[in-house]
């Protein structure tokens, strides 16, 4: 976990970094070999400590809170991988402490662009031939450029407009080799028994596998495909992922629709186009939902970046590099989870968890309910405007660590979506709570009896 006290944080990076070179110096002879771990390795070492000695000639000088920045900063000269872990910070308001997800959240946008010879060498290789056998035109400038891809706005030659989303070259080496090199980091950092409960090796597995997934556009395709069919079964033809041109699609390449809108945390702009806001959000979420429970399929990341407002008043879901999945099982558990959760039954609420194994058996279950109750009925009675987060989350932690929970890779993908739509009701609809909003009480009780059905059919 990182500490608010920004000068230890970056202090326990430089140490970790030492730690990790000794300890591949001294036994894992198959990652010396590996030279791109090797070489990031040592400049992953350099980078911290010299941001290390900087911090402490600033603190010398009677500087106090720069671990943020410093910490940022390393990030930012690492790479890709790094920025993607500084992301998805930015992106976990609450769960992380402040001044480190405010700091981070510059990643989200300062991601510097490749030159475009590397798009046109990638998009040779991949696609087989030159750029002009497939493209009337590209757009040289790109559009947006993230950790792992940038996009460039082209025009097919029946004059149809796209965009293709390109790889950086070289992301997969560099990825394997950092995430080795942070699985030592997490391996030694379970040594601190607070630490070692919060599990930082799972963290980081989990960490590689969704990066691993990301890095598959081919896989990306297929999620949009399922996305778009999903929402077609369930008459929400104002709900919709980019069309996918597979012809020209690889797993470093992916061209798609072009979408025309707003990010939905453009505030002044989304209500210039729609005047029930709100009625919007509750829509988005609910086609989220309905994905989710009857399903077993959701987006995964759906930051304001990957939820857009279209010009047409539909709305766009981008990037399915991140999707959830759940199996019958877990479908049947998660919707005994929200009822239980929407109702405010904590003890079926606990029976719910120990189902998920996310508890040993043996635990306290009254006791359990009642630090659940604590813990969670702030979150049904106030709307999302009054929800207090940096008090309500900090008091789920001590409840997580107290009955020693581990919930599921998908349970905590759940939460964190709920974060962010969490994030554009306060701006679009701070009367709202998605949990007493008679609309979606309504719709998610009919969808939660047909995903039982189903999965009783299913199972």
């Amino acid at each position: 976990m990182l500490s608010a006290d920004g000068d230890g944080a970056a202090l326990a990076w430089a140490a970790l970094g030492g730690l990790a070179t000794l300890w591949l110096l001294r036994g894992d002879r198959q990652l010396i070999l590996a030279g791109t771990t090797l070489v990031r390795l040592l400049v992953t070492g350099w980078v911290f400590t010299r941001y290390v000695v900087e911090g402490l000639r600033r603190r010398v000088k009677g500087e106090r809170g720069l671990g943020p920045q410093l910490v940022r900063r390393a990030f930012e000269e690492l790479g890709p991988t790094y920025l993607k872990l500084a992301q998805l910070v930015a992106s976990s308001e609450g769960l992380f402490p402040e001044a480190y997800c405010k700091e981070f959240g510059k990643t989200l946008d300062r991601v510097p662009p490749f030159d475009f010879a590397q798009v046109d060498r990638t998009l040779r290789e991949d696609l087989k031939a030159p750029p002009s056998r497939w493209f009337q035109h590209i757009e040289e400038t790109p559009l947006a450029s993230a950790s792992i891809a940038q996009v460039h706005a082209a025009t097919l030659p029946d004059g149809r407009e796209v965009v293709i989303k390109v790889q950086r070259p070289n992301i997969g080496r560099r990825v394997a080799a950092d995430m080795r090199i942070l699985r030592i980091g997490a391996g030694l950092m379970t040594i601190f028994p607070r630490v070692e409960l919060a599990n930082p090796v799972a963290i980081i597995d989990d960490f590689a596998r969704t990066l691993q997934e990301e890095l598959d556009f081919e896989l990306e395709a297929r999620n949009m495909d399922e996305f778009n069919h999903i929402m077609h079964e369930l008459g929400h033809a104002d709900v919709r992922a980019p069309i996918v041109e597979h012809a020209l699609t690889s797993r470093r390449v992916i061209t798609m629709s072009r979408f025309y809108g707003v990010r939905v945390d453009d505030v002044e702009a989304v209500r210039a186009r729609a005047t029930d806001t709100e009625g919007k959000l509750v829509h988005g979420l609910h086609a989220w939902f309905q994905c989710m429970i009857l399903y077993g399929f959701f987006h995964g990341d759906v930051h304001a970046g990957n939820l857009m407002l279209l010009d047409d008043g539909a709305l766009g879901f981008l990037d399915f590099g991140i999707i959830g999945r759940f199996t019958p099982r877990t479908r049947r558990l998660i919707t005994d989870y929200i009822v239980s959760f929407a109702t405010g039954e904590y003890r079926k609420l606990g029976q719910t968890l120990l189902a998920m194994d996310a508890v040993a058996y043996g635990v306290d279950l009254d006791e359990m309910s009642r630090d659940l109750e604590r813990a969670y009925a702030p979150m049904l009675k106030l709307s999302f405007g009054d929800i207090k987060y940096g008090d309500v989350l900090p008091e789920i932690m001590r409840v997580s660590v107290k009955h020693r929970m581990r919930l599921p890779r998908e349970f905590v993908l759940v939460t964190k979506q709920m974060l962010y739509f969490d994030r554009y009701a306060k701006l679009l609809a701070p009367r709202l709570n998605i949990f007493s909003d008679p609309r979606l009480v309504a719709a998610i009780g009919q969808d939660v009896l047909r995903a039982r059905m189903l999965t009783d059919n299913e199972s």
